[in-house]
């Protein structure tokens, strides 16, 4: 079977900065972010296909790079970022300062302690992954693009690089997988 490559990006800086943004906080990107992918991609591109979230933070970037480049674009909706719960939209010293307790927790144990109403590590694995394996066996032998979330793409890195979930959410992605291309 021929070697499929994947590349990954993640979404710039939504509208309003910092803050928890899961699958409930659908901010769209600031002219920040819009600049900070373009200057990441550059004219680059030697993709077959795009794929993306159907958050408002990725698919109007992939949208445009598509139609740039010509580039077929797919939407896999299974992708969207982890919930995260009442801290959707708030940011971290909004929680903190209010929450202290269950923030500190979930810092500590991020497997183990989630968001109040946040979805949990096993059950975004198992969103992520089928969607993934299921966009990497519809183009075998391509080299594709998918724009995403840091949460996606720590999920994506963890399984095909076997690292434990409690390592996975504490680390940074660079840490994690230094010879892929982030």
């Amino acid at each position: 079977m021929p070697e499929t490559l994947v590349d990954l990006i993640r979404h710039g800086e939504p509208v309003g900065g910092p803050r928890f943004r899961g699958n409930g906080a659908n901010d769209a990107l600031s002219a920040t972010g819009w600049a900070q992918l373009r200057a990441a991609l550059g004219d680059a591109h030697p993709w077959d296909q795009v794929i993306s979230s159907p958050m408002a933070r990725c698919y109007p970037f992939a949208l445009e790079l598509a139609g740039r480049h010509g580039l077929p674009l797919a939407i896999e909706p299974a992708l969207i970022e982890i919930g995260m719960g009442t801290w959707e939209g708030r940011t971290h010293a909004e929680v903190a300062a209010t929450e202290g307790a269950a923030y500190t927790a979930m810092y500590q144990d991020p497997v183990a302690r989630r968001p109040p109403g946040g979805e949990s590590l096993d059950a975004f694995a198992a969103r992520i992954i089928p969607a993934y394996d299921r966009q990497v066996a519809t183009h075998p032998g391509c080299h594709l693009l998918i724009v995403c979330h840091s949460g996606v793409m720590r999920a994506l890195v963890g399984e095909t690089g076997d690292v434990p979930r409690k390592k996975l959410a504490a680390s940074s992605l660079s840490d994690l997988a230094p010879r892929i291309r982030i």
